[in-house]
């Protein structure tokens, strides 16, 4: 009996090593830190989304020109510089917590170099970008009446980065070890939280800038808005609507990075 209890004490002495192998004081205040920046920038990013998203579209077509001509170059500026930096700062701090401290262990655990496991996740988020960056300027994607076929193909797109990102990260080269939930799912949220930070660099800030513009020049004069403006418009809000729509699974992705018995990715 007492040879039969020695052999569970390894196991039951592991719920101790958190403990054991505590970090510094230090240590915990810079996660206490990054963890706290990264949550700050994220509400002001993905508050802001919904904001444009559930609240400013209609409201803005409710406007008749002179008044957009009043309020879109007073309102919009100060939105979207909180915005756009909320999505740069949102994602460089959790970058950074996910390369300092959750990356690491996992990559260890599969038997993979951090630095490695690090640059193909890179690789394979900048590829899946470069793909829907050119989605958007797809005419049959993205004239009006559209927009549910282009997001059957971002859809599509998505879950094959996320793919990618368990074949290619998600365990060692015997497929007898993983990067673990935490890891895992935190890169495939992570991968997706990048992919809408460029849509708001790349697209929506580029776009609005331009029609920001115009509005303040043109808008109270009653002037139509020309071709090109109006297709800058139209892909600022597909790469707008896109983010909100993404928004969900990243913030699950979030809720499910975790370790214990109940994992997404065991």
């Amino acid at each position: 009996m007492l040879i039969d209890s020695l052999t569970h004490l390894p196991t039951s002495l592991a719920m101790f090593r958190d403990y054991v192998l505590a970090p510094t004081d230090s240590e915990v205040l810079i996660r206490t830190i990054l963890r706290w920046g990264h949550i700050v920038a994220g509400i002001t990013w993905i508050g802001l989304l919904y904001f444009f998203n559930l609240v400013n579209v209609n409201f803005m077509k409710a406007l008749d020109g002179p008044t957009k001509g009043k309020v879109v170059p007073e309102l919009m500026p100060r939105a979207l510089w909180w915005f756009r930096w909320g999505a740069l700062f949102t994602v460089l701090i959790g970058l950074t917590f996910f390369a300092m401290y959750i990356l690491p262990s996992g990559a260890q655990a599969a038997g993979k170099a951090t630095g490695g496991t690090l640059g193909i996740w890179l690789v394979i988020v900048l590829v899946t970008y470069a793909i829907l960056y050119s989605l958007y300027r797809v005419p049959a994607l993205t004239k009006p009446g559209s927009g549910y076929l282009l997001a059957i193909v971002i859809a599509l797109l998505v879950i094959a980065m996320s793919v990618a990102i368990l074949y290619f990260l998600g365990n060692n080269e015997d497929r007898t070890a993983s990067l673990g939930n935490e890891a895992t799912s935190i890169a495939i949220g992570g991968g997706i939280g990048i992919l809408m930070m460029l849509n708001v660099w790349g697209i929506i800030w580029p776009a609005q800038k331009r029609i920001i513009a115009w509005t303040k020049d043109n808008a109270a004069n009653g002037t139509p808005i020309p071709p090109e403006s109006a297709v800058l418009a139209r892909r600022s809000f597909l790469a707008s609507r896109t983010n909100t729509w993404l928004s969900l699974p990243v913030i699950f992705f979030m809720s499910t990075s975790h370790k214990g018995e109940y994992t997404l990715f065991p």
